[in-house]
């Protein structure tokens, strides 16, 4: 009987370890990006395909984050911004950090292109960004201190 909880008490913590591999995998492949108070250069700019197989209440998004953003420390103002490149396309921005989930749209205050602006949390924030029409579009992912 000794044997038989020796063994569950290590494949307990052994499946575990494999769970927590498996999740953080997918954050493997996004692009990965530090952030912290007067970064250089100012904006950052990072590009990709938007949209993916996973329907959701903010489009087509990827399986997978397009972008793993860690603020350093936290950011009295911090602006991401996406942007369909040649125009085509209605590019979503799905940010999951410390703060919560966030599905951004495109709307006329910014310009016609999903925008979060304001206090960033230190912490570490996955974006995806998905796609409102068929297929997937380039796009510049935009991250900036400045104010517009």
């Amino acid at each position: 009987m000794k044997i038989h909880i020796f063994l569950k008490s290590l494949f307990v913590p052994t499946g575990l370890a494999m769970g927590i591999l498996v999740s953080s995998a997918h954050l493997v492949n996004a692009q990965q990006v530090k952030i912290s108070p007067n970064f250089q250069p100012d904006p950052i700019t990072l590009t990709g395909k938007s949209g993916g197989s996973n329907k959701s209440n903010c489009g087509n998004i990827p399986s997978a984050p397009s972008h793993v953003i860690e603020v350093t420390e936290s950011l009295p103002y911090l602006r991401v911004a996406v942007e369909n490149v040649g125009g085509s396309g209605q590019p979503t921005l799905l940010i999951d950090g410390p703060g919560g989930k966030y599905c951004v749209l495109a709307d006329n205050y910014s310009g016609g292109k999903p925008e979060m602006t304001g206090f960033w949390k230190a912490g570490i924030y996955s974006l995806s960004v998905g796609e409102l029409s068929q297929g997937q579009h380039n796009y510049t992912l935009s991250i900036s201190q400045q104010k517009k």
